[in-house]
């Protein structure tokens, strides 16, 4: 009988809320000085600023986009952050939609909700309904081993 090694289980380091809010705060920082300003140029009147939805909704298409595409905004790539699905894996266009909408415009709630009933993974309620999580990017480079241990930085 040939017995096969076993596998220590693949460690992923789950982001801190702390850096979590900080990649949040760099792309509403950098992007939405862009937003504005491409905005006001072209869609508002003077003086009233930009509707809260079409913010929102920009948003909301960015996250979407850059957690689908590289698994990073602006923001988790600056602090070393990525969003994966529970293995560790790429996330899928339907999960990038499903974490980016609770962000875009649910947020408080989302957090709220996240940090009282899924601080085992620290998710949001909408990385919950996504199967995903926030990882420090260093861990996820390790080859795909069989088991999965989550570890709190």
């Amino acid at each position: 009988m040939v017995v096969q090694p076993v596998e220590p289980p693949k460690k992923l380091v789950l982001a801190s809320w702390v850096k979590r809010f900080m990649a949040w705060l760099i792309d509403v920082v950098v992007v939405g000085v862009f937003v504005e300003t491409l905005l006001r140029l072209y869609i508002t009147t003077p003086h009233l600023g930009v509707p809260f939805g079409m913010t929102s909704l920009i948003f909301f298409l960015y996250w979407t986009i850059c957690d689908f595409e590289w698994g990073q905004s602006l923001g988790k790539k600056a602090l070393g952050l990525k969003v994966v699905d529970l293995n560790g894996n790429k996330i899928g266009l339907v999960e990038a939609f499903l974490e980016s909408f609770g962000k875009a415009f649910l947020l408080p709630l989302d957090c709220i909700i996240g940090w009282i009933f899924f601080e085992d993974k620290r998710q949001r309620l909408f990385n919950r309904l996504s199967s995903t999580i926030v990882v420090r990017v260093e861990e996820t480079q390790e080859s795909r081993l069989v088991g999965v241990e989550y570890v709190k930085e």
